[in-house]
């Protein structure tokens, strides 16, 4: 039984139309001791069956150590995606995009497909002068409806800059993560290992955050 209804299939075609440029889905998984890896797999299949220009790749957490090494992996279920010149901007999705994190999935294809982060000129121009890594890791919950606009904002800034990385991190299915970054509530998006962030900031205010590293 598929995870996605016949209607959910047409919203989201529709949605994903204006694509232009092929995306790629790079999955890791593993069959043993990963709880919703299935499930992050299936959901994977089912959107990229949905467009000629969605294509979805997958690899073992444990064998296929090159890969792993690659895109720098460290938990599973977890994916990366890549426009069409294959370039790893840093967008990540540790755990399942379910939820209201479906939704950000679904705008991170339209952002490389048409390779336009739509972030505001003064922060282009900020990230561009970055010469230190900047590492997102921003803690969801697929029921939260303030976390997507967090993490798209961090797949932003890593679509803009080869020195961001931003991760989506499901906090129930990573609870040692959650309990190592006080996690009480989400969004809470940890900067660098050292800075937190409790709820959703706009573009403005995450940017001044970043000028005050």
């Amino acid at each position: 039984m598929g995870l996605l209804q016949d209607k959910d299939k047409v919203a989201i075609q529709e949605r994903i139309a204006p694509m232009t440029g092929k995306v790629k889905f790079i999955y890791f998984t593993q069959e043993l001791e990963c709880q919703f890896c299935r499930e992050t797999g299936q959901l994977l299949e089912e959107v990229a069956e949905l467009s000629d220009k969605l294509e979805l790749e997958k690899y073992n957490f444990t064998t296929d150590k090159e890969m792993v090494e690659k895109y720098n992996i460290d938990k599973i279920p977890a994916t990366v995606m890549v426009g069409e010149d294959g370039v790893d901007h840093g967008i990540r999705f540790y755990g399942i995009p379910s939820g209201y994190e479906f939704a950000t999935l679904l705008e991170d294809i339209l952002m490389l497909s048409e390779g336009d982060s739509g972030l505001a000129d003064d922060t282009r121009a900020y990230l561009k002068t970055l010469d230190s890594p900047v590492h997102f890791q921003v803690f969801v919950t697929p029921t939260c409806p303030y976390c997507p606009g967090a993490v798209r904002l961090a797949h932003q800034m890593a679509f803009e800059s080869d020195k961001v990385v931003g991760d989506m991190v499901e906090a129930t299915e990573f609870p040692q993560l959650s309990q190592k970054y006080n996690v009480m509530g989400v969004p809470r998006t940890i900067i660098n290992e050292d800075t937190a962030l409790e709820g959703m900031r706009p573009e403005e205010m995450l940017l001044a955050e970043l000028k005050q590293l």
